[in-house]
């Protein structure tokens, strides 16, 4: 079974240990295996790519490479917070912050 993960693709998170530490950006993709998060302009890596016919010049392309979940805060209101589970008034399991207790879309 998979893992429930604090984070989803498309929330704003903040780097809280490693080399990326401190910056910020959009999850763009989650490998639930691996327990890693794909972080817009966070953790970039060079690959260096043969002329395709896609790409016909090749040469040094920089992408984003995965971090783990344990390493990234969910942002709430400009502030990095830790996430909770609970019931709202339908019944339905909604994520908040622990910070603020917000709710989070």
């Amino acid at each position: 079974m998979q893992q429930k993960l604090h984070i989803k693709v498309g929330d704003t998170v903040k780097v809280i240990s490693g080399e990326a530490n401190g910056q910020e950006g959009n999850v763009l993709s989650i490998d639930r295996n691996k327990m890693r998060a794909t972080v817009e302009g966070v953790n970039l890596m060079k690959k260096h790519q043969k002329p395709s016919a896609s790409n016909p010049e090749g040469g040094i392309i920089e992408t984003e490479a995965g971090i783990h979940v344990s390493n990234l805060m969910v942002v709430v209101n400009g502030e990095a917070s830790r996430i909770g589970r609970k019931p709202n008034k339908d019944g339905k399991i909604v994520r908040y912050s622990k910070k603020s207790g917000e709710e989070i879309k």
